[in-house]
C-alpha cells in the first residue's frame, strides 16, 4: 500500500508542476509605442527623441482626437504575451515613470485576443481598460497631458501560430 502511494505521488507531482507552468506558454507578443504629441512647440527636453515616421503621423492625423502638429517617439518595447501571466512593458527603457501592464483575459483565437491593460504614470494607475486586439490593427490610446502636450500609446499584437511552450522546470 505504501509503495502504491509513493508511486502515485511520484507520478502526479511532475505532471502537476507541468500543468502549473502551462500559463507561461507564450501565445504572442505585444508592442507598446509611446508618443508625445503637442499642438505647438515641443518642450526642449524632448528634442533628443526622434520624430515619428510619416506613415504613423498621417494615420494619427486622420483621427481628430489624435491630430497634433508635432509627434515624437519616446520609446518602443516588445514583450511576450503569456497565456495566464501578466507582463509589463517599459517603453522608455531608462525610466520607470511610464509602464503598461497587460495580460490575456481569455483564450485567444486566431481572429481576436482580449487583453486587460493598465497605463501607469509615476507609480499611479491612470488608465485601466479591456481591449480586443487583432493582428495588424493597433489600438491608439490618447493618454494624459504630459510636458505641454499629450501622450499617445499605441498597442499592437503579433500572435503566434503555435504557442511557444514554457521550459520545463
Amino acid at each position: 500500500m505504501v509503495r502504491f502511494l509513493v508511486i502515485l505521488i511520484l507520478v502526479l507531482v511532475p505532471s502537476g508542476s507541468a500543468f502549473a507552468e502551462r500559463g507561461r506558454d507564450i501565445i504572442g507578443s505585444v508592442t507598446v509605442t509611446l508618443i508625445h504629441a503637442c499642438a505647438g512647440q515641443q518642450d526642449d527636453s524632448l528634442a533628443k527623441f526622434k520624430r515619428l515616421d510619416e506613415a504613423t503621423s498621417q494615420r494619427l492625423m486622420k483621427d481628430p482626437r489624435l491630430k497634433f502638429a508635432n509627434y515624437r517617439e519616446l520609446g518602443v518595447d516588445t514583450k511576450p504575451l503569456f497565456r495566464s501571466y501578466e507582463n509589463w512593458a517599459k517603453p522608455i527603457s531608462a525610466s520607470d515613470d511610464i509602464l503598461v501592464r497587460f495580460e490575456a483575459e481569455a483564450r485567444p483565437s486566431k481572429e481576436l485576443t482580449r487583453l486587460d491593460m493598465e497605463l501607469w504614470l509615476n507609480q499611479k494607475k491612470i488608465l485601466k481598460t479591456g481591449a480586443a486586439l487583432t493582428a495588424g490593427n493597433p489600438m491608439y490610446v490618447l493618454g494624459p497631458e504630459w510636458r505641454q502636450g499629450r501622450m499617445i500609446v499605441i498597442i499592437s499584437l503579433s500572435p503566434y501560430e503555435k504557442p511557444i511552450l514554457s521550459p520545463a522546470p
